[in-house]
């Protein structure tokens, strides 16, 4: 089996065995553009009416926090946690409850107390060591710590966020252009960029899961993995093209699909190398340990890799050709390419 994969890697890279990506560009277009629509219009538009959607943390929403510790009740009964803050909050309140560690329960809501008291977090603290049994704040043992997030601060987080995003776009462009002297490769990457980063946030809507911080490094991390690999397949495309002369057999989309079959196996050997840790981490983060940090992180990385690797080859590649069909020179070539062809 082996030995078959090694013969398939040598002939997509020597062109006895070709798989036509950049012919069926439209298709890959459609695919991407109805993916990318979902992603935008199902958690902004139609799963908020179910009250569902993008979720953010309370790191970026500021609110309150209770952490409940030592219980010896069912740690996994999330509902004697939403019952708790309801019987002081009422129906206003929706907390967010999750299992941490396997032993502690955490509870997020909005700020209970927005004038700066603490007669609502104070009870809400009771409410949870009642309801779990475990030493009551005020008596002095507390087992449910409470903590605060003002909304300043989660401004702070998230005009943090975009800017990090844009100086990464920025700098981006700016060293693709450089890199590869032509800025029509770096319109190509920054799409692309953009078609991962929509999906993977979307993504992250559609299923509920929640938008802390460690989900935006995820994001950034999965930001640059697409970069890495845009940048090895545009790398041997700027090769394999620099030596497109008029005597050439192939056209420019040709020779472009040349370099994308020439990367692939690399692309896929290197997406399934870095997928097999990061699931490892997922499942340990969200069976095993219950651990939110590593939950965020790793899935907006699983889902991130994925996605960089179908855009480089399917959106990167046929849309740098695209961008070059019309030039001179480049229509020039491929015209005596195919008249040539004709001939023979």
């Amino acid at each position: 089996m082996a030995g078959g994969l090694t013969r398939f890697g040598n002939d997509l890279y020597t062109g006895a065995r070709s798989i036509d990506f950049i012919k069926r560009r439209r298709l890959w277009y459609v695919v991407s553009a109805v993916a990318v629509l979902v992603s935008l219009a199902l958690p902004l538009l139609v799963l908020p009416a179910v009250g569902r959607g993008f979720h953010f943390g309370i790191e970026f929403t500021g609110g309150s926090q209770f952490v409940v510790s030592g219980s010896t009740k069912d740690v996994q009964n999330t509902n004697l946690a939403k019952e708790a803050v309801q019987s002081v909050t009422g129906n206003d309140v929706e907390p967010l409850v999750a299992v941490v560690g396997g032993t502690d329960v955490r509870v997020q809501t909005t700020q209970l107390d927005p004038k700066g008291g603490t007669a609502r977090t104070d009870r809400v603290q009771a409410a949870l060591a009642q309801a779990y049994g475990v030493p009551n704040p005020a008596t002095g043992n507390a087992g449910v710590s409470s903590s605060f997030i003002g909304p300043t601060w989660g401004a702070d987080i998230s005009s943090g966020a975009i800017r990090a995003l844009v100086i990464f776009l920025v700098l981006v462009a700016v060293v693709m252009a450089v890199y590869f002297r032509t800025w029509k490769m770096s319109v190509a990457g920054l799409v692309s960029l953009l078609h991962d980063l929509i999906i993977t946030a979307g993504i992250y809507g559609i299923v509920g899961f929640e938008i802390t911080p460690a989900a935006v490094i995820g994001f950034l991390t999965i930001l640059g993995y697409s970069l890495y690999d845009t940048v090895v397949v545009f790398d041997k495309i700027r090769e394999n093209t620099a030596r497109l002369t008029d005597g050439s057999g192939r056209t420019f989309a040709e020779t472009v699909n040349l370099a994308v079959n020439q990367t692939l196996v690399r692309s896929i050997n290197t997406s399934i190398v870095g997928l097999l840790p990061i699931a490892s981490i997922l499942f340990i983060g969200t069976t095993l340990l219950g651990a939110g940090t590593l939950r965020d992180i790793s899935l907006a990385l699983f889902i991130g890799i994925i996605v960089g690797t179908y855009s480089t080859i399917f959106v990167a590649a046929p849309l740098y050709t695209d961008l070059r069909a019309n030039e001179p020179a480049i229509k020039l070539q491929s015209r005596r390419a195919l008249d040539a062809r004709a001939r023979a």
